[in-house]
């Protein structure tokens, strides 16, 4: 049995996809709403006998876009999770993200605006942290910037993004600083898929971020009235403070003779 079919049989043992339960809790749905199997099958565009198949149990074998459908019929969600050596996968996500934050504090600073990082709050009920919260003493104007190494769920960023906005003057009075008015960026590490991810969005985007490229890189010289933009930043290199370089790793077919690559565990995390 090879490397994959055993992750695939596995997958039973894992509880939070075990086919078995995944089906009883389907089926859980269905019927408190009245529903047969032909009717889920009818609303996710799937035959009846694959449905029962599901509720049995045996979806270890259906895509995983099926059972998205089914769960969709049910109004519910599906939830698949990647495991890899333990909590290393989550170390690697979270070195993308603190390299572009590092990135973005460079940028921020050589314009003199006084930058601070992973800002918790708690303000009338309302609990969350800010990524980079920055401060431009000349000009007075506070910045909010929410950084994601690949292109976010839209509409949750923004809902968040008003929301961090909306309670940020009150956060700068609490470090002291007189604001006299609000902006917000919205960073994501640059490259050709996050770009092209936002492309598929424009007009979400440009009514939410109307201030793109150079013009941020001005306004961040000289921000004399609060804007709300959208940036594509290159990742700071690992291990450095101050320089900023497109980081970009692809899997590409190894030359005869080449020395094998590094482990995974060793590599940079991707931008996308």
């Amino acid at each position: 049995m090879s490397r994959v079919d055993r992750a695939v049989s596995g997958i039973r043992h894992d509880r939070s996809m075990d086919p078995i339960r995944l089906g009883r809790q389907l089926r859980a749905l269905r019927i408190p709403k009245g529903l047969r199997q032909e009717d889920v099958g009818v609303a996710a565009k799937l035959s009846r006998p694959t449905i029962s198949r599901i509720e049995r149990g045996t979806s270890q074998d259906v895509a995983i876009g099926v059972l998205v459908r089914v769960a969709a019929a049910l109004g519910a969600t599906v939830d698949v999770r990647l495991r890899w050596n333990g909590e290393q996968l989550d170390r690697l996500l979270d070195e993308a993200h603190a390299r572009l934050v590092e990135a973005v504090v460079v940028l921020l600073r050589a314009s003199g605006w006084d930058v601070a990082v992973e800002v918790s709050f708690s303000v009338w009920g309302e609990r969350g942290s800010i990524d980079v919260f920055a401060y431009h003493r000349l000009t007075g104007i506070v910045l909010v910037v929410e950084v994601k190494s690949v292109v976010p769920d839209s509409q949750a960023t923004i809902h968040g993004l008003d929301r961090k906005t909306r309670l940020a003057a009150k956060l700068a009075e609490e470090r002291g600083w007189s604001c006299r008015g609000v902006a917000r960026l919205l960073v994501v590490g640059a490259s050709d898929t996050s770009r092209r991810r936002v492309g598929r969005l424009a007009a979400t985007y440009d009514a939410a971020f109307p201030v793109r490229g150079v013009e941020i890189r001005r306004w961040i010289r000289d921000p004399r009235q609060p804007i709300s933009g959208l940036m594509f930043l290159a990742f700071a290199r690992k291990g450095s403070a101050s320089a900023i370089a497109t980081i970009r790793q692809r899997v590409r077919r190894r030359r005869r003779g080449s020395e094998r690559p590094q482990r995974l565990a060793n590599a940079q995390p991707e931008s996308v």
